[in-house]
């Protein structure tokens, strides 16, 4: 079960690393350090070999014991994808990530789905696209959006990613606000 583990993660550093250089020349650390969360979208629309790149890598997620504990509702859909975030913009993506409501017990769903959340968010940001993570919208999603997103009995709302390419009309680099300096952040013994 180990090596299992260990041969995940392995897994998916190499196809993040092969996925991030082969399109963006950058390394992934080099990705997350300039990564930031986009707000502004154009109407440019995620091709369907990005959306399945971007699966694949949420898939290759750790998860306690394995379980993969998850399902990913993609929303291409305009109206669905506006009833679920605020300017939605057409060509947008959304995927809906679902966890089991019963885990098994040692298992932590909403950790590992959030480990599949950001696997998806650095892959959309590797392909030069745009991504942000909300957590506002789940609880409308799990009270009235369930049977319209097909999400599954037994199954939970728990992060909502949107993909989209950016708007480089918007100068969203320097407006966003800055990260905490590793002196404040960091403990060392």
């Amino acid at each position: 079960m180990y090596r299992k583990s260990l041969l995940s993660l392995f897994l998916v550093f190499v196809l993040s690393t092969v996925i991030l250089l082969g399109q963006t020349g950058k390394s992934v650390a080099e990705v997350i350090k300039s990564g930031y969360s986009v707000k502004s979208f154009s109407s440019d629309p995620v091709s369907d070999n990005d959306v399945k790149t971007i699966l694949e890598c949420g898939m290759k997620a750790p998860s306690a014991m394995n379980k993969q504990p998850w399902k990913f509702t993609v929303v291409k859909d305009n109206a669905l994808g506006a009833s679920i975030v605020k300017n939605f913009t057409q060509g947008n993506v959304l995927i809906v990530v679902s966890g089991a409501e019963s885990p098994t017990p040692g298992a932590s769903v909403e950790f590992d789905c959030g480990l599949a959340t950001q696997n998806m968010y650095i892959a959309a940001e590797g392909l030069g696209l745009g991504a942000h993570i909300y957590a506002s919208p789940v609880r409308d999603v799990n009270e009235t959006k369930k049977q319209a997103l097909g999400i599954p009995d037994g199954y939970k709302a728990i992060s909502v990613l949107r993909i989209g390419h950016i708007d480089k009309s918007v100068d969203a680099t320097s407006a966003a606000s800055s990260r905490k300096n590793a002196d404040d952040v960091v403990i060392y013994k």
